[in-house]
């Protein structure tokens, strides 16, 4: 019934007592058949050999061996060759409570869902980490609402359930072997009409995790630049996916459609705001100084654009909500006139002397990313799921 796949790369000091103790839970707990399958990609220590003397030793787990590195590759081997009827993946160091498992497979197994995904983030979820990696991992999650309307709310929790059926057909779509294999998944299965189940988990920062995050911070980039791209451009066959295993014919609710057109709308009154910007703060720089002319320009344009794309970028019509939007609006707003406000400061700092075209042309720059921050605020939190 289930196959669940425990990826790992060097990890000889974890993989025996954290398969032993999902071993005992699975038989213990869980009232159907199941494998356990070491799913081993390129380790150079004894993680080979460890995996091998507990597939002989236990007679429900086994052991697969890749010559290349790379989780996704690993979870791509093992569920393509598995014949269960649940495929499921767990990190090695079970950072998630395994009290989590059966809820987690029964959503797959009794054809409530077609996947399930452990979710950190959730109401009712008990979480202890760090504070860098709680802001990576939630901003992590705001990037992909924002860029690929992305309904659910945990990416990267090692813990998810699929059936093999909807897996078979993902799978030879899944392009990344790495880290980013799990959000394309989510991204595509979505996109295809598929339901996601959320199940929220307790979940123990392991102190000894061996994951590099500037790396996989950009790689998981590059991977949102490349699925997004190919979304925008057809290069994916949802149609056929939603036709063959989505449960509706019509949109995924939550998922908010045409994102090329939204960008360009938003971009056509981003122009325009920046325009209007740079006009009332040389009109006001004189007069008012330049703290006083940035903070002015900003908050008018702020609330224009907020208007502007309110309407234009998002669809959303009448009064209902609007002052609400605008109060979320000048959060975001806050935040630009802080990245603008400093770069002003760091420009007087670093050249006293400079003249107003070079204030302008700095403001401008920290406009534009202040820009990028608010299309991402707009379509993951102000309007998300309120167009018309």
């Amino acid at each position: 019934m289930l196959d669940i796949v425990v990826p790992v790369h060097d990890e000889e000091v974890d993989l025996e007592p954290s398969v032993r103790r999902l071993h005992a839970h699975l038989r213990r707990e869980f009232p159907y058949p199941f494998r356990i399958t070491i799913a081993d990609n390129a380790s150079v220590d004894r993680t080979p050999h460890i995996a091998m003397r507990l597939a002989a030793e236990l007679p429900e787990v086994t052991a697969l061996r890749l010559a290349e590195k790379g989780r996704g590759r690993a979870l791509r081997e093992a569920w393509s060759a598995s014949g269960a009827r649940v495929l499921a993946y767990c990190d090695v160091d079970l950072s998630t409570d395994l009290a989590a498992l059966l809820p987690l497979v029964a959503a797959v197994l009794s054809g409530h869902s077609d996947l399930a995904i452990g979710t950190r983030l959730a109401r009712g979820s008990r979480v202890v980490r760090g504070a860098r990696r709680e802001f990576i991992s939630r901003a992590y999650n705001l990037l992909l609402r924002g860029t690929l309307g992305a309904g659910f709310s945990d990416a990267q929790c090692g813990f998810k359930a699929i059936r093999a059926d909807v897996a078979h057909r993902l799978l030879p779509l899944v392009e990344d072997a790495g880290w980013f294999f799990d959000t394309e998944l989510l991204v595509l299965a979505e996109r295809s009409g598929l339901r996601i189940h959320e199940v929220p988990v307790d979940w123990v920062d392991d102190p000894d995790s061996r994951v590099e995050i500037l790396a996989t911070a950009i790689a998981d980039l590059r991977g949102i630049a490349r699925l997004g791209r190919a979304l925008a451009t057809g290069g994916q066959p949802l149609a056929q996916l939603r036709g063959q295993l989505g449960r509706d014919a019509g949109p995924v609710p939550g998922v908010p459609r045409g994102l090329p057109g939204q960008l360009l709308r938003f971009a056509a009154i981003g122009v325009a705001s920046t325009l209007a910007y740079a006009l009332l703060f040389l009109l006001l720089r004189d007069p008012a100084g330049a703290y006083a002319a940035n903070l002015l320009a900003l908050v008018l344009t702020a609330v224009a654009n907020t208007a502007a794309n309110r309407r234009l970028t998002f669809g959303v019509r009448g009064s209902a909500g609007a002052v609400g939007h605008q109060l979320q609006g000048l959060i975001v707003f806050a935040l630009g006139l802080a990245l603008t406000s400093g770069a002003l400061a760091a420009l007087h700092a670093w050249a006293p002397a400079a003249s107003h075209a070079v204030e302008l042309l700095v403001l401008v720059v920290a406009n534009a990313l202040s820009t990028l921050l608010r299309f991402v605020a707009y379509r993951a939190w102000i309007f998300r799921g309120r167009a018309a």
